[in-house]
C-alpha cells in the first residue's frame, strides 16, 4: 500500500478516509478535481459507495490498493471519490445515469464521466481483471472517438434532466380519494407478501418498514384480521430472524436469502431508527411480548454501541471485522459449547445451532425458528424461567462476544437519519414507557438543535465538532418529524415551532413551482448537472412524501391552509402512480389514508392534560396531532379558544378541519371520537 497519502487524506468521512492511502490519486467531489478535468482534458471517474458496503471493501482490495491498476487510473483519467452517504444528491444523479444505460445500479458505483460531468458509461463492482480491461478501452475511445463518447454522454446527461412531472407523466388529480383506492392498494401489497417467511415474497429480503407500517395502519383502521395477521408474521420472523442480533439487538441491512436468515451484517441506523417505531406500534396493538423485547434491546444497542457523548448517534456499522464478513457475531459450536452448561440444550435447540455450523465455514448465525412459547414447553419451563435464562445467556455470550474485534464504526452522525431514530425513540417510549428511550430522543433533538443546524440552515453530517454538507429534503424532512414527535413526547411547543420553521425553509429553497415537487437538493447551495427528486421510498421513504406528511400535520397544528392545500396537490400529482405501484409508494399511500379517514386533531387543556396526551399515546399507535396545555393559551393556534371544565380540569377536544366533536374528560371517550375505515 502506498504510504503518501491522497487528497482524501483533509475528509471527515470514514469511508474516504479508508481510501485515504490508496495508491489511486483520489479526490473528494469538488472544484478541484473538476477543473483539473477540463484543464487537462480528462475523463472523470466517479467511484460512489459507504464505509458498510461489503463490495466496496472487496474491490478496493483487489484494485484502488493494487499499483498496477492505479496507475491506469491516474494517467488517464481524475479520480472522485464519494462517500454516498454524504452526498445522496450526487448518488441519486450517477445512479439515474446508471440506470438510463440499462445497467444494473448498486453500489460500488463506478460512472465515467466527460470533463463538464455528463456521464457515458458505468456499473458497479468490476473484477480486477475487467476493471483494468475496461479502464484501458475507455480511455482509447477517449482519445480516438471523443467526439461519439461526447454525443452519447449528452443524451445521457439529457435524460437525467427530465422533470419528475414529465418522466412519469404526473398530473393533478384533485378527485374524490375513495375507499376502494386505499384497498386496492393494501391488497396489491398484501398480493406479493411471502405467506411462508413474511416479507416480500423475493430473496434477498429487505425490511421495508414504510410498507409495513401503511398496512398495519389500514388493516387496524379496517378490522381486516388477516391483512393485520400477515403484518405481525413478518415482523415476528424477522425478529427471530438472523438479521436481527439476538445478543445486543438491532437489525442488519438485509438477509441474503428469503428466510431472514444469513444477513449482510452491517447494522444501519435508519432502518433501526425507523422498525424501532415499526415495532412500537406493532406492540401496542398486540402486546406481544417479543416486539418488546426487540424494541428494549435496540434501544439498548443505540445506547451501548451508537451513542455519540454529545447526543449524536453514529450511521452505521461495518458488516466485517479482521476482514471477515460476520465473523464478529457468528459462532462455532465448541465455542459456544465450552461457555454454555450441559443443561442449555434448549439454547443450541432454540437458535438452530448445529455442530457443522448452520452458515458457511462451520459457524452458526443465532436463528430462531420456535416460538419461545414452544421451546419453553418442549424443556419444561415456565415462561418466565425461560426469559430469564434467556437474559442471562445472552449476558454471558455478550461478555465474550464483547472481547472480539468489534466491526468499524463509521462515526460521522447524519442529521436525517437521526431524525428518523429520534420518531423511533418518541414511538417506542409511548409502547413500553422504557425511559431511556425518552431521554435519548431528546438528547438527540438537543444535540440536532445545537450543532446541525445554523439558523434554519440544517447540515447533513457531524464529525470532530464539525457540521458540514448543506442538508438534503431528506434530512430536512426526517428532522421536521423528529422535532413534530419531541413536541407531545415532552409538551415543550418549542419543537414544534421549531419543525414550522424548517418547513418554511424547505419551501422557500426546495420547492419547485413548474414540476409542484421538491427538490431533494438545494439548488440554492451547490449547482450539479441535475436537481432530482425523490418520489419513491426506498428502504427511507420518500423525501417529498415525509415532507408532504409534514404540511399534513403541521397544517393542523397551525390551521395553516397553505400547508393542507400543498400536502393535497403533492398527492393528487402522485395519485395515479401510487395507484399502478403502492409497494414502492407507501409513504405516499399513509398520507393517502390519512387525507382520507381524516387526522384527529386532539387539544387538551386544563390541569392534568401532560398525564392525559401521554394516556392517549400509550393507547393506541393511530396517527394524531396532540396539542396540550395546563392553562389557556394561544402558544400553538390548535389550543386556541379551548378550555378546561369548570373546576379547571382538563378537557379533551378532538376535532376534524377545526370542527371540534363535544369535548370530553377520559381518554376512552376521545379515542371513541377517533375515525375508523367502513
Amino acid at each position: 500500500m502506498s504510504q503518501k497519502a491522497n487528497q482524501l487524506i483533509y475528509s471527515q468521512s470514514p469511508y474516504l478516509l479508508q481510501h485515504a492511502y490508496n495508491p489511486v490519486q483520489w479526490y473528494p467531489w469538488g472544484p478541484e478535481p473538476l477543473d483539473k478535468a477540463k484543464q487537462e482534458n480528462k475523463p472523470i471517474i466517479v467511484s460512489i459507495g459507504y464505509s458498510a458496503c461489503h463490495w466496496c471493501h472487496v474491490m478496493e482490495h483487489e484494485s484502488f490498493e493494487d499499483e498496477a491498476t492505479a496507475a491506469i487510473m491516474n494517467e488517464h483519467f481524475v479520480c472522485i471519490k464519494i462517500d454516498r452517504e454524504e452526498r445522496p444528491d450526487l448518488d441519486n444523479i450517477y445512479m439515474d445515469a446508471v440506470q438510463s444505460m440499462g445497467l444494473q445500479g448498486g453500489w460500488p458505483l463506478n460512472v465515467f464521466l466527460m470533463p463538464n460531468q455528463k456521464p457515458f458509461y458505468g456499473g458497479t463492482y468490476f473484477p480486477n481483471a475487467n476493471w483494468k480491461g475496461l479502464l484501458q478501452n475507455i480511455a482509447e475511445a477517449y482519445e480516438k472517438h471523443f467526439d461519439e463518447l461526447a454525443k452519447s454522454a449528452e443524451g445521457f446527461g439529457n435524460s437525467i434532466k427530465l422533470k419528475e412531472r414529465e418522466k412519469y407523466r404526473l398530473s393533478d388529480d384533485s378527485s374524490k380519494l375513495t375507499s376502494e383506492d386505499l384497498t386496492h392498494m393494501a391488497q396489491k401489497i398484501a398480493s406479493q407478501m411471502d405467506s411462508q417467511w413474511g416479507g416480500f415474497n423475493r430473496s434477498p429480503k429487505f425490511p421495508m418498514p414504510a410498507v409495513w407500517d401503511f398496512v398495519l395502519r389500514y388493516a387496524t383502521l379496517k378490522g381486516d384480521a388477516a391483512l393485520k395477521d400477515n403484518v405481525l408474521f413478518t415482523l415476528s420472523k424477522m425478529g427471530m430472524g438472523g438479521i436481527y442480533d439476538h445478543l445486543r439487538g438491532g437489525f442488519s441491512r438485509y438477509s441474503v436469502d428469503g428466510e431472514w436468515f444469513a444477513p449482510h451484517f452491517e447494522k444501519m441506523l435508519y432502518d433501526n431508527g425507523q422498525l424501532l417505531s415499526l415495532y412500537a406500534k406493532a406492540f401496542q396493538l398486540t402486546g406481544e411480548a417479543l416486539y418488546k423485547e426487540k424494541i428494549n434491546e435496540t434501544i439498548q444497542w443505540l445506547q451501548t454501541e451508537m451513542h455519540q457523548e454529545e447526543g449524536g448517534f453514529y450511521a452505521a456499522l461495518d458488516a466485517d471485522s479482521e476482514g471477515e464478513e460476520g465473523k464478529f457475531y457468528t459462532w462455532t459450536y465448541d465455542e459456544l459449547e465450552s461457555i454454555l452448561d450441559d443443561d442449555d440444550a434448549w439454547f443450541y435447540d432454540c437458535y438452530n445451532i448445529t455442530v457443522k455450523g448452520n452458515w458457511e465455514k462451520g459457524l452458526n448465525i443465532l436463528f430462531q425458528t420456535s416460538p419461545y412459547a414452544e421451546i419453553a414447553q418442549k424443556y419444561g419451563f415456565s415462561m418466565d424461567q425461560l426469559s430469564k435464562k434467556i437474559r442471562q445467556t445472552k449476558e454471558r455470550l455478550l461478555k465474550i462476544r464483547n472481547l472480539r474485534t468489534p466491526p468499524g464504526l463509521d462515526d460521522k452522525v447524519i442529521s436525517g437519519w437521526n431524525g428518523l431514530t429520534l420518531a423511533g425513540l418518541a414511538q417506542a417510549y409511548w409502547a413500553t414507557t422504557n425511559p431511556l428511550a425518552k431521554s435519548l430522543a431528546i438528547k438527540n433533538g438537543a444535540f440536532i438543535a445545537e450543532h446541525m443546524l445554523q439558523g434554519n440552515q440544517l447540515y447533513r453530517s457531524y464529525k470532530g465538532g464539525k457540521a458540514y454538507t448543506p442538508a438534503f429534503l431528506e434530512d430536512y424532512a426526517a428532522v421536521i418529524q423528529g422535532f413534530i414527535h419531541l413536541y407531545p413526547l415532552t409538551g415543550d411547543s418549542h419543537w414544534l415551532h421549531k419543525a414550522k420553521s424548517l418547513t418554511e425553509f424547505v419551501l422557500e429553497h426546495f420547492y419547485d413551482e413548474e414540476d409542484g415537487l421538491f427538490y431533494f437538493n438545494n439548488p440554492d447551495s451547490e449547482t450539479l448537472i441535475a436537481n432530482k427528486k425523490e418520489i419513491f421510498d426506498n428502504v427511507i421513504p420518500s423525501s417529498n412524501a415525509l415532507m408532504a406528511n409534514n404540511l399534513h400535520q403541521l397544517g393542523r397544528y397551525y390551521h395553516e391552509d397553505h400547508y393542507l392545500k400543498l400536502a393535497q396537490q403533492l398527492l393528487g400529482l402522485m395519485r395515479t402512480l401510487l395507484l399502478s405501484d403502492p409497494a414502492f409508494l407507501s409513504q405516499w399511500a399513509n398520507l393517502y389514508l390519512s387525507e382520507f379517514l381524516g387526522t384527529p386533531e386532539v387539544a387538551i387543556v386544563g390541569r392534568g392534560a401532560k398525564s392525559l396526551a401521554l394516556e392517549i399515546q400509550q393507547a393506541t399507535p393511530a396517527l394524531k396531532v396532540i396539542a396540550v396545555s395546563e392553562t389557556k393559551t394561544k402558544d400553538v393556534p390548535l389550543l386556541a379558544d379551548k378550555v378546561a371544565d369548570q373546576n379547571g380540569n382538563a378537557l379533551i377536544y378532538v376535532c376534524f378541519d377545526k370542527t371540534c366533536l363535544r369535548p370530553v374528560a377520559t381518554v376512552a371517550e376521545a379515542i371513541d371520537q377517533f375515525p375508523k375505515l367502513n
